[in-house]
């Protein structure tokens, strides 16, 4: 991306990341037609962002951008909760991935093994609980060039893959919680609805 940045006179700035209640995290992410400088822009300040906001993975709604683009950095990650990746069978050093950028991306269960591990959302800032996914998925989407990933995941990769994804679709962690697991959190749902008021 940095080649891309050439006769450019700033650097990506972070951008205001919206908490719970914002509309914008409900709505369904159009696709990209066009990957254009604006696109590319928006995807490097996602990056900056996400670095900033110490998180492993932010969608474009979480900006106020209802579009289907996401950006993921599970390498921070990796020594308390690893990720593998896979291309064409051989498995990829996942360096080569990160920051990953994902363009209407799509996510597909391989397998039928299942975790349940923590996740939050830097929407949702102090919220954590545990959400039941696919182990594995395969993961088709287009890069920052316009050039097509397709790929299998396991581990973090795969959850933050997933997690941006439902993003994308207006669905957040918290719709995979029971009703009663959803009650726990309602006092702090509550206080973000109050901080978006007005939205």
């Amino acid at each position: 991306m940095s080649s891309r940045n050439k006769g450019r006179d700033r650097r990506p700035k972070p951008l205001e990341v919206v908490k719970y209640g914002h509309p914008a995290l409900r709505s369904k992410g159009r696709r990209i037609e066009k990957i254009d400088d604006s696109i590319r822009t928006l995807a490097e300040e996602m990056i900056v962002t996400m670095y900033e906001e110490d998180g492993c993975g932010l969608a474009a709604h979480q900006v106020g951008r209802s579009i289907q683009l996401a950006v993921i950095d599970v390498m921070p990650a990796q020594e308390d909760r690893p990720s593998r990746a896979w291309m064409n069978g051989r498995e990829l050093e996942l360096e080569s991935l990160m920051p990953l950028v994902m363009i209407n991306p799509e996510v597909h269960p391989v397998g039928k093994e299942r975790s349940r591990e923590i996740e939050g959302c830097l929407s949702m800032p102090g919220l954590h609980d545990e959400v039941e996914r696919p182990a594995r998925v395969r993961i088709v989407c287009q890069d920052i060039d316009g050039s097509t990933l397709d790929f299998e995941a396991e581990g973090l990769l795969s959850r933050a893959a997933q997690h941006e994804v439902d993003h994308l679709h207006g669905i957040l962690f918290i719709d995979h919680l029971t009703p009663g697991e959803l009650t726990e959190h309602q006092p702090l749902l509550r206080k973000f609805q109050a901080q978006t008021i007005g939205f």
